[in-house]
Protein backbone atom coordinates (compact mmCIF):
# COMPACT_ATOMS: atom_id res chain seq x y z
CA UNK A 1 0.00 0.00 0.00
CA UNK A 2 2.95 2.53 1.16
CA UNK A 3 4.37 1.73 -2.39
CA UNK A 4 1.16 2.77 -4.40
CA UNK A 5 0.37 5.91 -1.99
CA UNK A 6 4.28 7.05 -2.83
CA UNK A 7 4.03 6.56 -6.57
CA UNK A 8 0.39 8.28 -6.95
CA UNK A 9 -0.86 9.80 -3.49
CA UNK A 10 -3.83 9.10 -1.98
CA UNK A 11 -6.01 10.39 -5.03
CA UNK A 12 -4.35 7.47 -6.86
CA UNK A 13 -5.33 4.57 -5.07
CA UNK A 14 -8.43 2.66 -4.31
CA UNK A 15 -9.47 0.55 -2.25
CA UNK A 16 -10.07 -2.50 -4.78
CA UNK A 17 -6.32 -2.09 -5.63
CA UNK A 18 -5.43 -1.84 -1.93
CA UNK A 19 -7.19 -5.14 -0.84
CA UNK A 20 -6.25 -6.90 -3.99
CA UNK A 21 -2.66 -6.32 -3.14
CA UNK A 22 -2.79 -7.38 0.58
CA UNK A 23 -5.24 -10.13 -0.54
CA UNK A 24 -7.79 -8.84 2.12
CA UNK A 25 -11.54 -8.85 2.24
CA UNK A 26 -12.70 -5.28 0.92
CA UNK A 27 -15.65 -5.67 3.31
CA UNK A 28 -13.37 -6.61 6.49
CA UNK A 29 -11.10 -3.61 5.25
CA UNK A 30 -13.90 -1.17 5.38
CA UNK A 31 -15.48 -2.35 8.51
CA UNK A 32 -12.22 -1.85 10.32
CA UNK A 33 -10.48 1.58 8.63
CA UNK A 34 -14.27 3.06 7.66
CA UNK A 35 -12.96 4.08 4.62
CA UNK A 36 -10.11 4.59 1.98
CA UNK A 37 -9.16 7.82 3.05
CA UNK A 38 -8.74 6.45 6.83
CA UNK A 39 -6.84 3.58 5.64
CA UNK A 40 -4.53 5.86 3.38
CA UNK A 41 -3.49 8.03 6.24
CA UNK A 42 -3.12 4.99 8.57
CA UNK A 43 -0.70 4.10 6.18
CA UNK A 44 0.98 7.27 6.01
CA UNK A 45 1.30 7.75 9.83
CA UNK A 46 3.14 4.28 10.70
CA UNK A 47 5.05 5.21 7.41
CA UNK A 48 5.98 8.01 9.79
CA UNK A 49 6.45 6.77 12.46
CA UNK A 50 8.61 4.43 11.51
CA UNK A 51 10.74 7.75 10.03
CA UNK A 52 10.35 9.83 13.00
CA UNK A 53 11.70 6.68 15.04
CA UNK A 54 14.24 5.43 13.31
CA UNK A 55 15.81 9.46 13.05
CA UNK A 56 15.25 10.26 16.53
CA UNK A 57 17.20 6.95 17.42
CA UNK A 58 20.25 8.03 15.80
CA UNK A 59 20.43 11.60 16.77
CA UNK A 60 19.68 9.87 20.40
CA UNK A 61 22.91 7.81 19.71
CA UNK A 62 25.31 10.65 19.32
CA UNK A 63 27.84 11.40 21.97
CA UNK A 64 28.79 14.77 23.76
CA UNK A 65 31.86 14.83 21.21
CA UNK A 66 29.42 14.70 17.67
CA UNK A 67 30.01 17.52 15.35
CA UNK A 68 27.41 19.39 12.96
CA UNK A 69 27.90 16.92 10.52
CA UNK A 70 27.74 13.66 12.37
CA UNK A 71 24.23 15.23 13.66
CA UNK A 72 23.50 15.85 10.01
CA UNK A 73 24.50 12.53 9.24
CA UNK A 74 22.00 11.21 12.12
CA UNK A 75 19.29 13.24 10.66
CA UNK A 76 19.46 12.28 7.27
CA UNK A 77 20.45 8.40 8.49
CA UNK A 78 16.65 7.27 7.05
CA UNK A 79 16.58 8.97 3.78
CA UNK A 80 20.07 8.12 3.11
CA UNK A 81 19.52 4.54 3.77
CA UNK A 82 16.47 4.66 1.69
CA UNK A 83 18.34 6.38 -0.87
CA UNK A 84 20.82 3.54 -0.93
CA UNK A 85 18.39 0.28 -1.02
CA UNK A 86 15.69 1.97 -3.03
CA UNK A 87 12.38 0.16 -3.54
CA UNK A 88 9.85 -0.38 -0.58
CA UNK A 89 12.02 1.60 1.95
CA UNK A 90 12.56 4.59 -0.75
CA UNK A 91 8.63 4.36 -1.06
CA UNK A 92 7.72 4.51 2.47
CA UNK A 93 10.28 7.67 2.34
CA UNK A 94 8.08 9.53 -0.31
CA UNK A 95 5.41 8.69 1.43
CA UNK A 96 6.54 10.54 4.61
CA UNK A 97 7.95 13.67 1.63
CA UNK A 98 4.61 13.85 0.52
CA UNK A 99 2.75 13.99 4.18
CA UNK A 100 5.50 16.13 5.17
CA UNK A 101 5.19 18.85 2.13
CA UNK A 102 0.93 18.69 2.67
CA UNK A 103 0.22 17.44 6.34
CA UNK A 104 -3.44 15.80 6.21
CA UNK A 105 -5.89 18.30 8.08
CA UNK A 106 -6.98 17.01 11.81
CA UNK A 107 -3.79 14.87 12.20
CA UNK A 108 -2.60 15.58 15.32
CA UNK A 109 -1.28 12.30 16.72
CA UNK A 110 2.00 12.53 15.55
CA UNK A 111 2.65 16.61 16.74
CA UNK A 112 4.12 14.97 19.86
CA UNK A 113 6.85 12.94 17.91
CA UNK A 114 7.67 16.02 15.80
CA UNK A 115 8.10 18.15 18.62
CA UNK A 116 10.55 15.74 20.33
CA UNK A 117 12.51 14.99 17.70
CA UNK A 118 13.32 18.85 17.29
CA UNK A 119 14.16 19.31 20.90
CA UNK A 120 16.35 16.56 20.41
CA UNK A 121 18.25 17.84 17.65
CA UNK A 122 18.00 21.16 19.35
CA UNK A 123 19.41 20.06 22.05
CA UNK A 124 22.37 18.92 20.18
CA UNK A 125 22.92 22.02 17.96
CA UNK A 126 23.00 24.39 20.71
CA UNK A 127 26.31 23.91 22.33
CA UNK A 128 27.28 23.39 18.36
CA UNK A 129 25.54 27.20 18.10
CA UNK A 130 26.36 29.23 20.97
CA UNK A 131 24.72 32.84 20.61
CA UNK A 132 21.59 31.05 18.08
CA UNK A 133 18.25 30.95 19.76
CA UNK A 134 16.17 27.92 19.63
CA UNK A 135 13.87 29.49 17.54
CA UNK A 136 16.32 30.02 14.40
CA UNK A 137 17.28 26.32 15.21
CA UNK A 138 13.96 24.93 14.75
CA UNK A 139 13.38 27.03 11.67
CA UNK A 140 16.78 26.06 10.11
CA UNK A 141 15.82 22.11 11.27
CA UNK A 142 12.58 22.47 9.75
CA UNK A 143 14.32 23.64 6.63
CA UNK A 144 16.46 20.74 6.48
CA UNK A 145 13.50 18.21 7.02
CA UNK A 146 12.10 20.18 3.76
CA UNK A 147 15.03 19.73 1.83
CA UNK A 148 14.56 15.99 2.33
CA UNK A 149 11.06 15.56 1.75
CA UNK A 150 12.05 17.28 -1.60
CA UNK A 151 14.77 14.85 -2.35
CA UNK A 152 12.70 12.26 -2.03
CA UNK A 153 10.20 13.36 -4.64
CA UNK A 154 12.59 15.58 -6.85
CA UNK A 155 14.43 14.08 -10.09
CA UNK A 156 17.61 14.78 -8.17
CA UNK A 157 16.19 11.97 -5.25
CA UNK A 158 16.23 9.76 -8.23
CA UNK A 159 19.94 10.56 -9.38
CA UNK A 160 21.29 10.74 -5.90
CA UNK A 161 19.72 7.02 -5.69
CA UNK A 162 22.01 5.69 -8.26
CA UNK A 163 24.87 6.67 -6.71
CA UNK A 164 26.96 4.48 -3.59
CA UNK A 165 25.59 4.73 -0.34
CA UNK A 166 29.33 6.17 0.86
CA UNK A 167 28.82 9.11 -2.46
CA UNK A 168 25.04 9.69 -1.43
CA UNK A 169 26.28 10.61 2.56
CA UNK A 170 29.56 12.53 0.80
CA UNK A 171 27.14 15.17 -0.91
CA UNK A 172 24.05 15.04 1.30
CA UNK A 173 25.86 15.57 4.83
CA UNK A 174 27.85 18.49 4.42
CA UNK A 175 24.58 20.25 2.54
CA UNK A 176 22.45 19.58 5.81
CA UNK A 177 25.17 20.39 8.02
CA UNK A 178 25.48 24.03 6.21
CA UNK A 179 21.91 23.93 6.62
CA UNK A 180 21.69 23.67 10.61
CA UNK A 181 25.56 25.97 10.56
CA UNK A 182 23.26 28.09 8.82
CA UNK A 183 25.48 31.88 7.07
CA UNK A 184 28.03 31.47 10.45
CA UNK A 185 28.30 30.05 13.58
CA UNK A 186 26.95 32.32 15.69
CA UNK A 187 23.81 32.98 13.86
Amino acid sequence: MVEVLAQRGQEGVTLREVTDRAEANVAAVSYHFGSLKTLCDTAIEDALEQYLDAQMAAVDALDADSDIEELAAAFAGPMMRALAAGGRELAVMRTVARVGIDPPKGWDRLTAKFQQSRRDIVRELSPMLPGVGDQELNFRIRCAAGLLNWLALAPVGAELAAEPPGQIERWLVPVLAGAFRGSSATG
